[in-house]
């Protein structure tokens, strides 16, 4: 067979491929779908709808401030502390784990293996689950959201941070070597200056995500603004329902503007 038929010959084999896949993938949706109840709508659905839109376009302003303290902006502020301690901890503390899990940093592939099953053993349990398991151990409250994300993100930045190591150029480390430096002077001149943008870019970005995390933990009891969120859902109070959403979309902006400027200035 001339080399042009074999050339014709090969689109005709990608399409089958790319049907396959199709039918694959549709047979998988036929299946999910097969197995889930159709809905019941309830006949209250469109009052109860109509009444959490009517509340998120009059929110209640009021709420903004109080003398008191129950108020928006101190929620906001609550979870952002979460968010910002929580991202500390995990920063700090994922480190040893990421040397331990890169392969140019340790003596084997063994050992690499084992730290980069440890992060991924870590990753595996949702922050909720864990936030369920800190209120049991430590009682509900802010404290049990900020061990909460601070383990969870252990082993998401662990692995980013691993990467980066991973990735760094050798050149300088061995150069350090063969003039006889030590193991803090080699991690110190030439493994930190290479990797510490990638880590503080990848530590904004966490920031981000668990600025989310941390509202969505108080519905559970972790503190932050969650917790006002679910006693206002509980008792149908849509205009604070509307004025805390109206919120936590401020914050939420605002920390991915300031985020972003901060990881095009770093990177």
């Amino acid at each position: 067979m001339s080399e042009a038929a074999r050339k014709g010959m090969k689109p005709k084999k990608n399409r089958a491929g790319l049907w396959g896949i199709y039918l694959a993938l549709a047979l998988i949706y036929i299946w999910a779908f097969s197995g889930m109840n159709l809905p019941e709508i309830k006949p209250t659905a469109g009052q109860i709808t109509k009444s959490i839109f009517n509340g998120m376009f009059h929110p209640d302003w009021d709420y903004v401030s109080d003398p008191g303290g129950e108020d928006l902006l101190h929620g906001l502020l609550d979870t952002l502390a979460i968010a910002a301690l929580g991202t500390f901890i995990s920063a700090v503390l994922c480190v040893p784990f990421a040397f331990w899990a890169a392969a140019n940093m340790s003596k084997g592939k063994a050992a690499s293996g084992t730290g980069k099953f440890v992060l991924s053993f870590i990753r595996t349990f949702p922050e909720l689950v864990m936030a369920i398991m800190f209120i049991k151990a430590v009682g509900p409250g802010s404290f049990a959201g900020v061990l909460a994300l601070g383990l969870h993100s252990i082993g998401m930045l662990g692995k980013l941070f691993s990467e980066e190591v991973e990735n760094m150029d050798l050149g300088p480390t061995e150069a350090l070597m063969a003039t006889g430096a030590n193991r803090f002077q080699i991690l110190w001149f030439a493994v930190i200056p290479q990797v510490i943008t990638g880590f503080l870019s990848y530590t904004l970005y966490r920031f981000e995500i668990n600025v989310r995390s941390a509202a969505v933990l108080g519905v559970i009891g972790a503190g932050g603004i969650g917790t006002p969120l679910i006693f206002a859902l509980t008792s149908r109070d849509w205009n604070r329902v509307g004025i805390i959403l109206l919120g936590i979309i401020v914050m939420v902006t605002v920390i991915d503007l300031i985020s972003g400027y901060l990881r095009r200035k770093i990177v």
